[in-house]
């Protein structure tokens, strides 16, 4: 949970260092299936905390050292094993656009806000950072929010893809744990392998002979045997995430 509630949860460079151990950390935990990132109260993250900027970004140095902790934080999300999920409402600005792109999933309720007004504070946007925007949004969207600091609702958000879904303000956390219950009721080492490859495929290059191989990986599970083994016999199968015997 980014939680900064006082400053609408702006993030400061503790917490950015703070998100990064502990999504780092949920990445290794097999017992893991799903993260969930939200913010404390009544908004998910209201960009970065200006305050810092005056003492720890100031320099061209201190600029360098601050945005490495940054990417290493959105680094962790967008390569987390597990399927990550973002629970947004509120301000959704700035920082915590970067993070909510980072995650596999964002759901919002109406009452969220999502942009990136920063050309009025009189700085740009890092190009590492506005990469992961690109990436996910398309420029059409990133242009209006960086260009034109459009702060775009809920439901304009959703049409523009930038989240996967937006829900009336009461039916979001019942919404999230739907999601969670959809994500959980699969094999966990497919999720895993899922997000390998979505990544993986968003570069042009051609499958070598060795990840062909590697995308048959499920042939040696558990798992595979039992979701046929249940698909078979009419009921809901028991993943347990192990490795078959052959």
């Amino acid at each position: 949970m980014l939680n900064n509630p006082e400053k609408l949860n702006a993030i400061n460079f503790a917490m950015w260092r703070e998100l990064r151990r502990v999504i780092e950390a949920a990445s290794e935990e097999a017992a893991v299936r799903c993260v969930v990132l939200c913010g404390a109260g009544e908004h998910f993250a209201a960009g970065g905390d200006l305050e810092e900027f005056m003492t720890l970004r100031a320099t061209l140095d201190q600029a360098l050292v601050y945005h490495e902790e940054v990417a290493g934080a959105l680094t962790a999300i967008r390569h987390c094993q597990h399927p990550t999920l973002a629970m947004i409402r509120g301000a959704c600005i700035g920082g915590g656009l970067e993070i909510a792109a980072c995650c596999d999933i964002r759901v919002c309720d109406d009452t969220a806000r999502f942009g990136a007004p920063i050309n009025k504070l009189g700085f740009s946007m890092y190009p590492g950072e506005m990469s992961g925007l690109l990436k996910v949004f398309g420029q059409a969207a990133v242009a209006e929010m960086l260009l034109e600091s459009r702060i775009l609702d809920a439901r304009e958000a959703e049409r523009k893809n930038l989240v996967s879904r937006a829900v009336p303000p009461g039916d979001l956390e019942e919404e999230i744990d739907s999601a969670v219950r959809r994500i959980t009721a699969g094999a966990p080492k497919v999720a895993s392998w899922h997000k390998h490859w979505m990544r993986r495929l968003a570069h042009d290059a051609p499958l070598t002979d060795d990840e062909k191989i590697a995308a048959f990986a499920f042939l040696d599970t558990e798992d595979y045997r039992e979701g046929l083994r249940a698909f078979m016999e009419k009921r809901k199968p028991r993943f347990t995430g192990e490795d078959g015997s052959g």
